[in-house]
């Protein structure tokens, strides 16, 4: 697990409403220092500004009579159209942009990427987990793409810590697949000369200083195992 505290999906509301400018000051302001340190947000704002963009591309404009607004009040609130278009303002054209926001999460591509997928019919699959399962990992293996996905069910790395994968097979030295990330998902490529040491393999995750092992080799305590069998 990542740690981080904010849900994935608020986020995606806040830099929908932060690029249409609808949050109060003191929301952007902090909303704008989580930018300055959050690549990911950043990239989220991107999206929504790409998504926004193409709105009126087929729109012409045309210029509307001055006595327009005063017409869409009168038919709407009547007598009391004035402070009612400042209520109208406040929440229905907030509505209305949350309403865009809600049809756009399900709509784009962008935002129902949610990091990797699993293969749906791997060549091999395993369960790397420690004897107390406080890190259990899964992983599948993809033989089209020679991709091995892993999933992080339990667990996370210690403070300054990084947690690094291992193929271990019969009794060769063990072989860094990489680090794993932050984020709960990840897919690490298998080249063609590990592939064949798939096979009746371990897996293992090793405790490495952050950024994974200096020497190529584990370093660190083995928190986890995990045989490779056949899907």
């Amino acid at each position: 697990m990542s740690g981080t505290a904010s849900d994935p999906n608020d986020d995606v509301v806040l830099a929908g409403e932060y690029t249409l400018s609808l949050l109060p000051e003191d929301e952007a302001a902090a909303f704008e220092a989580r930018l300055a340190s959050e690549p990911e947000l950043r990239r989220i704002c991107a999206t929504w500004a790409e998504e926004f963009s193409g709105f009126a591309d087929d729109v012409k404009p045309v210029t509307p009579p001055e006595d327009v607004l005063t017409r869409v009040e009168m038919r709407l609130f009547g007598d009391s159209g004035r402070e009612s278009r400042g209520l109208w303002q406040r929440f229905g054209l907030t509505g209305l942009a949350v309403a865009v926001l809600a049809v756009l999460l399900f709509v784009s591509s962008d935002f129902l990427d949610q990091g990797p997928v699993p293969p749906e019919s791997p060549a091999y699959t395993a369960e790397i987990a420690a004897e107390d399962r406080s890190l259990v990992i899964e992983a599948a293996y993809d033989a089209d793409t020679a991709e091995l996905y892993v999933e992080r069910l339990t667990g996370e790395a210690g403070e300054g810590r990084s947690l690094e994968l291992w193929l271990i097979a019969g009794e060769t030295a063990p072989v860094s697949l990489g680090v794993l990330p932050e984020d709960d998902r990840a897919v690490f490529t298998v080249t063609p000369e590990l592939e064949s040491a798939l096979a009746g393999g371990v897996l293992a995750i090793s405790d490495e200083p952050e950024g994974g092992s200096p020497t190529g080799a584990p370093t660190g305590a083995v928190l986890a195992t995990g045989a490779i069998t056949d899907a």
